[in-house]
């Protein structure tokens, strides 16, 4: 069992909780996901690590509550435990083997929509401790919406916040504010990373793309059993076919088919749509499965 030290309400439906799980707080690095249970009839549920302690042996998830499985998560309460904690997954973010005289020399852009500040905070942490340059846009519907404001204002030299109804921040998206720093106010980066919804990828990775701005992207939204057998978060990535939980969860955004990814989440929400593609990719439809650690 794994116990829950820690429960806190971000915003509406937002939730983050900070877990002792020795094992995956000692591995894990930034970029890496981890699957929750909450019993055993609870469904596997993959999340970014938020954060991790490794003297304290524990790891901070953030979550929005979306179904039945994230509602029985969030009913839980400090002192209360998981039936499972499994990770870390995936493959760590490609910087951490940067030799680390480079960091100084580095500038990195972070675009982060929605709960996907959560991804983001550990990615920023880690370069800024490391001496890299970093700023941080994130876009939010409203200010009620905006989660972890001050965490990313320490792990950062620049934030800059906006909101679709301009209720704080700037009033616009995301990709708006990239082209205001590269256009108005003359940054340069040496590489971009957007997490958030798939819309808000797509259209970042278009736009740093006009500017010749590497880019990368998280496909954590897409994945469902996190294990590379369900086939849900299969994708074209290039001339190649990959799987967000084996392959990634990040990838190089402007080689990323986001329309494809898109349509292919809406079939995927029916069983119907999973037999379908089942069907229509025959061997190709599961990942290879992920390592563990």
């Amino acid at each position: 069992m794994y116990n829950i030290l820690k429960v806190k309400h971000l915003a509406e439906n937002i939730l983050l909780m900070e877990v002792h799980a020795p094992r995956v707080s000692r591995h894990c690095e930034p970029g890496q996901f981890l699957i929750v249970r909450t019993d055993q009839q609870s469904e596997r549920i993959p999340l970014t690590i938020c954060d991790y302690d490794r003297k304290a042996e524990t790891i901070t998830i953030v979550f929005q509550v979306v179904g039945l499985a994230t509602k029985k998560m969030a009913a839980l309460k400090e002192g209360d435990a998981f039936q499972d904690v499994i990770g870390p997954l995936g493959r760590p973010s490609e910087f951490i083997h940067l030799p680390g005289a480079d960091f100084k020399e580095q500038k990195f852009l972070f675009v982060a929509g929605g709960v996907g500040v959560a991804p983001v905070y550990p990615q920023a942490k880690w370069l800024f401790e490391h001496g890299a340059s970093v700023d941080i846009i994130v876009g939010a519907k409203t200010k009620d919406l905006l989660i972890m404001e001050e965490e990313l204002r320490g792990v950062s030299d620049n934030l800059y916040i906006t909101t679709d109804d301009g209720s704080y921040g700037r009033k616009g998206l995301v990709t708006d504010a990239i082209v205001d720093l590269l256009e108005n106010e003359g940054k340069v980066y040496t590489e971009c990373v957007a997490i958030g919804p798939l819309i808000m990828m797509k259209f970042v990775a278009l736009t740093t793309k006009k500017y010749h701005l590497p880019t990368i992207v998280s496909m954590n939204t897409i994945m469902v059993d996190g294990t590379g057998m369900c086939g849900a978060c299969r994708l074209q990535v290039g001339d190649e076919t990959k799987f967000a939980c084996v392959d990634g969860p990040e990838f190089d955004g402007h080689l990323v088919d986001f329309d494809q990814a898109i349509k292919r989440s809406v079939i995927y929400k029916t069983q119907e749509g999973r037999d379908s593609l089942k069907m229509l990719e025959r061997d190709t439809h599961h990942g290879e499965g992920c390592q563990i650690g």
